[in-house]
């Protein structure tokens, strides 16, 4: 049988994209199946999927590009598929030698925000041309592409239109959804944050949001539940500064759980929410986390999005908002309270809306069928 080779170097070994659906769908065909991941340590096998994986993030890019030749040459893949563009450069030496199939699949936005950040603002567009430019020559090296959402088709379909692609969105596998469909407790409601904390992604809208209920509806009772952690030192300090400014009772904060017992992490929520910043870059980013809470039952306020409005009708389980807009966010909140029966279609329809169009049933036959396909290249 073939030997597919998955190569990554931001994203763990164990990645939900990458792991649970891609390579244990691959593998579950009969396919030998290997990941190497340069962002977390572990050497073994799990599930049948050999991992090899190292914690050398902070080393040079020559060192890096060593390390998956390496895996490249003892392996000896049939197919490759990257998820960065210094995964797909490392593995054009092997792909010149065999001929073999090297997919991109591309799920970040590239160049990122964060890649620039720490530049000066003279320097910061110069990296980021730089970074557009080692995109497109990952493009170039690339004989296919997978793209994560439809927003992130630019540039490479447009500059190399006759290589093959698919979009291949992240929905998730109903084995590792826990449903807890709920109707609202009268006078009550919990509201749930989860991921990463961080400005960024919304923990400050999610609060001033929930202040501003507060005020609207002082005798709801209000349980918060914040299911992350913070990344960086200064996230920290920031959601650390937000508890001391607002002190508020019944809050809980659980730490990151594994990806298999996510979804029970937040079982009790009643409403789950995700108001990260407008940026140019988060337009053309869709919040995943969307279909596993749909798959839950859970009604969701998300920021208005370009990527999250083309790819998901939120209004059958769901408002869309603007997420520095608190009062509207918490009239939002109050419609649901005051209209249970809403609260119970939109948590029906979360439900049926992913069993009908977001789960990984419906997708995974697009996915091995394209890989068979690249291995007739």
């Amino acid at each position: 049988m073939p030997k597919i080779l998955f190569l990554t170097t931001a994203h763990k070994y164990n990645d939900d994209r990458i792991f649970y659906h891609q390579a244990k769908e691959l593998n579950g065909l009969g396919y030998t199946v290997k990941i190497c991941s340069l962002s977390s340590e572990y050497h073994g096998i799990i599930d049948g999927i050999e991992i090899e994986s190292y914690s050398i993030l902070e080393k040079s890019t020559s060192e890096k590009v060593k390390v998956f030749e390496k895996i490249c040459d003892t392996f000896q893949p049939d197919c490759i598929i990257c998820s960065e563009p210094l995964a797909i450069i490392a593995s054009k030496k092997i792909k010149r030698e065999k001929n073999l199939s090297v997919i991109y699949d591309i799920t970040e936005w590239y160049p990122s925000k964060r890649m620039v950040e720490n530049f000066s603002f003279l320097l910061k567009g110069i990296h980021a041309i730089k970074f557009f430019m080692i995109q497109l020559y990952a493009g170039w090296i690339s004989s296919h592409f997978i793209f994560g959402e439809n927003t992130k088709r630019f540039p490479l379909v447009y500059v190399f239109p006759f290589k093959k692609e698919i979009t291949l969105p992240y929905f998730p596998s109903d084995v590792y959804i826990y449903q807890n469909i709920k109707q609202l407790e009268p006078n009550k409601i919990t509201l749930c944050y989860t991921g990463q904390i961080s400005k960024e992604k919304g923990i400050e809208n999610f609060f001033k949001a929930i202040e501003a209920l507060k005020k609207m509806r002082p005798n709801l009772e209000i349980s918060i539940l914040i299911v992350g952690s913070s990344r960086k030192e200064k996230d920290e300090k920031h959601f650390s500064s937000l508890l001391s400014a607002y002190r508020w009772e019944n809050i809980k904060i659980e730490k990151p759980s594994s990806f298999e017992s996510f979804t029970e992490t937040y079982s009790d929520a009643d409403i789950c929410f995700d108001l990260r910043e407008m940026s140019y870059e988060n337009h053309h980013c869709l919040p995943i986390k969307i279909f596993y809470y749909a798959a839950s039952g859970k009604p969701v306020i998300y920021t208005d999005l370009k990527a999250t409005r083309q790819h998901v009708d939120v209004s059958k389980f769901g408002v869309l908002v603007n997420p520095e807009d608190a009062e509207s966010i918490a009239k939002a909140i109050v419609n649901y309270v005051d209209h249970p029966k809403l609260y119970d279609q939109h948590a029906y329809n979360a439900r049926k809306e992913y069993e009908q169009k977001y789960n990984w049933n419906s997708i995974k036959n697009i996915f091995t069928d394209f890989i068979k396909q690249s291995l007739r290249k």
